[in-house]
This record gives C-alpha cells, sequence and structure tokens, in this order.
C-alpha cells in the first residue's frame, strides 16, 4: 500500500479526529475509488462559508444524528469535496486550508496557487 501524499508532496495529516472526518472517517483526508465527491481538501469552517455551503444545498451545519453526524461549527476541521471548494472559491466564500492534510489527488481539480492563498 502506497502512502498518500499531500498537495506539498510530503506524508498526508490527519485532519480532524473532533468531528471525525474524511471519506472514510479515519480523521485523514484520504481518497479512493469509491470516493466519488473527491473528500480531499482539509478545510477550517467558517460561518460564512457553512452559509454558502447550505444555501447550494450541502447543509453541513446541522446535525444529522441517523448518521451520526454533529454538524460543524465555524473551527472545525472537515474533508470537504475538492469541486464544492473550488465553487465556494470562485464564489467568494473558500475557506481556509490545511495544506499538509489535503490529499495530492485534489490537484486535479483546485490550483495549488489557490489553495495556497488559503493555507492556514
Amino acid at each position: 500500500m502506497q502512502l498518500a501524499r499531500n498537495v506539498r508532496g510530503g506524508p498526508l495529516a490527519p485532519c480532524s479526529s473532533k468531528p471525525l472526518t474524511g471519506y472514510y472517517r479515519n480523521g485523514c483526508c484520504d481518497t479512493g475509488p469509491e470516493d466519488l465527491g473527491i473528500h480531499t481538501v482539509c478545510a477550517v469552517m467558517t460561518a460564512d462559508f457553512l452559509a454558502f455551503s447550505a444555501s447550494v444545498g450541502n447543509d453541513l451545519g446541522s446535525p444529522r444524528l441517523e448518521y451520526g453526524f454533529p454538524g460543524l461549527q465555524p473551527g472545525d476541521r472537515w474533508c470537504l469535496c475538492a469541486a464544492r471548494w473550488q465553487q465556494a472559491f470562485e464564489a467568494g466564500f473558500a475557506p481556509r486550508v490545511v495544506l499538509e492534510s489535503t490529499h495530492s489527488a485534489t490537484l486535479a481539480l483546485i490550483d495549488l496557487e489557490d489553495l495556497e492563498q488559503f493555507a492556514v
């Protein structure tokens, strides 16, 4: 098994364990063939981003207890879909990004220079 890499070429660092994030709910923004949403951007939630996301049909702020999802608050780190981050970036609502915890697969959809502008 190959070690996952981040957008800077180093080992992929964990994103968050509280709340537990990642497509595989392992705390990392790892990805694989079954992750059709490409949940690879370790983003730090903001009120503006959460409102934007809800306005485009992805309410991350509301709990979904049937899925064990507590709902996100500003300051929480979350493995965000790369396409959603790009959409928020283009609309002016992109959240900050933890580059060491953002999977290299993200670079297929988002320019590194754009991510670096929002680096924590």
